[in-house]
């Protein structure tokens, strides 16, 4: 495929999909590759080479992938807050608006295939971008309101509901049949219960013009995969929602306490209730923000107040991920076991089936990466103590040596006065080379002689 001039009449973008099939060689999930025909080439200047790569997600109506990633090359750097490349046609033209404006986007776009058809013949086994069920409509009209999922319960059918402002146009989720924005997670495709005033999935309300996004993802959805609660890395998260469509973020720390508010005025089962809590925990944990931390502590006195379950409960019932207002997003999702030891606000996550198996995992995660960080931050600060007073160790050593020489220039040539400078030059080497090995730590702890840390920084390391 060769690269479309910018008042070329054919624009692969704008093909149909029977021709982009034809022309395009299918490639597997989680591939890689550069250039033609999936990325552009010598663009913006003559050997700049993009990247892209495959994601998962394929839909079960074009044959094309749901998730595909485009690389700038190497030589305009790493873009900010993108991770891994740029996930979405939007995100691209902000790039190149911010970076190139002078530039044509048009011809930008049509120099390459943004999609990218999936190879579906072979061992592969790929995940449907929309897997829901496509109902078919008994009958069409268009004088009624319907949901394109065909969500009897989706809130776009519910007239009394709050309404927000209108949404921004789609033309990536939002044109899959049988996606609907309103109920519709955007990371699972699978509906959300709207019950309880939208507690299980959250609304991106980030604004374009007079629109906003709109886009909805369940609450869990976003916590694996990273794109709610506090995150390191380029995307920067603190207690925040990052929205895979429009890259906006959304503060978590209101809709939790909505959440929170809710659970206390509803009349719940425990065992789900505790459920709601603890991700609401998972999304606040770690966070910075003091009104986060508050609320965190808030919510964890809230299950250790009610640990104490009467006696005449039924433990035989096992709420469903749909009673708990979660979604179904694993095989073994209806696998939810009642709770009937109550232990610590983290350990008790093992007894709520896969989904809080994943939180589970996120909770551990976390615990080992703050153990990290706060061992780091003791060596780091150990390292800093010691080589300072090393460094004005040496600083006096060489301001008593100069002192020392100057003295013997105003004097007669004294015996004694030149045996004193030639053992401080001595003792100044010495140091030097204790400030060497010293220095050494830069490479890490683990990776410095137990002797040199022992010596010079007071730790024993057991063999």
């Amino acid at each position: 495929m060769e690269v479309q001039n910018g008042d070329a009449s054919s624009n692969m973008n704008t093909m149909n999909d029977e021709s982009l099939m034809v022309n395009l060689t299918p490639v597997a999930p989680e591939q890689t590759g550069k250039g033609l025909p999936y990325a552009p080439e010598n663009w913006p200047e003559e050997g700049d080479i993009w990247g892209w790569r495959t994601g998962k997600r394929v839909s079960v109506t074009t044959g094309f992938f749901n998730d595909r990633y485009l690389y700038p090359p190497t030589r305009l750097g790493r873009p900010l807050r993108v991770k891994p490349g740029f996930p979405s046609k939007l995100s691209v033209e902000r790039y190149i608006k911010d970076n190139f404006p002078h530039l044509d986007l048009n011809h930008f776009f049509a120099s390459f295939s943004w999609k990218i058809p999936a190879l579906l013949n072979g061992n592969e086994e790929l995940i449907a971008a929309v897997p829901i069920q496509n109902f078919k409509q008994e009958s069409e009209s268009f004088d009624s309101v319907v949901c394109k999922a065909g969500n009897q319960c989706c809130s776009s059918l519910n007239f009394e509901k709050k309404k927000y402002p209108s949404a921004m146009p789609c033309d990536i989720c939002c044109v899959e049949p049988g996606f609907c924005r309103d109920c519709c997670c955007i990371l699972c495709c699978k509906t959300v219960d709207s019950a309880f005033d939208d507690y299980s999935y959250i609304k991106c309300e980030v604004k374009f013009g007079d629109d906003i996004c709109g886009h909805i993802a369940h609450m869990e959805c976003a916590l694996r995969a990273r794109m709610a609660g506090t995150i390191g890395g380029s995307i920067g998260l603190d207690a925040e929602y990052y929205c895979r469509r429009c890259d906006g973020r959304t503060d978590m720390i209101s809709h939790v306490n909505k959440v929170a508010q809710i659970c206390e005025s509803i009349d719940l089962d425990y065992d789900i209730e505790e459920k709601i809590l603890h991700l609401c925990i998972c999304l606040l944990r770690d966070s910075q923000k003091a009104s986060a931390k508050e609320l965190v502590s808030h919510l964890e006195l809230s299950i250790s107040k009610g640990e104490t379950v009467p006696e005449d409960d039924d433990d035989s019932y096992s709420p469903t991920p749909q009673s708990a207002g979660f979604s179904d997003n694993s095989d073994a999702a209806n696998d939810v076991t009642t709770v009937n030891e109550r232990t610590d606000v983290r350990t008790r996550l093992e007894s709520f089936g896969p989904l809080s198996d994943s939180l589970k995992l996120e909770v551990e995660v976390d615990e080992v990466l703050k153990a990290l960080r706060k061992s780091q931050q003791f060596e780091y600060n150990l390292a800093e103590e010691r080589l300072y007073a090393h460094k004005n160790y040496l600083q006096n050593l060489y301001q008593q040596l100069e002192y020392e020489e100057s003295e013997l220039a105003s004097k007669k040539h004294s015996s004694r006065s030149v045996a004193v400078i030639s053992k401080r030059k001595v003792q100044i080497r010495k140091e030097v080379m204790k400030f060497e090995d010293m220095k050494r730590v830069a490479n890490g702890f683990g990776k410095t002689s137990k002797d040199i840390l022992k010596d010079n920084f007071g730790l024993e390391i057991a063999d």
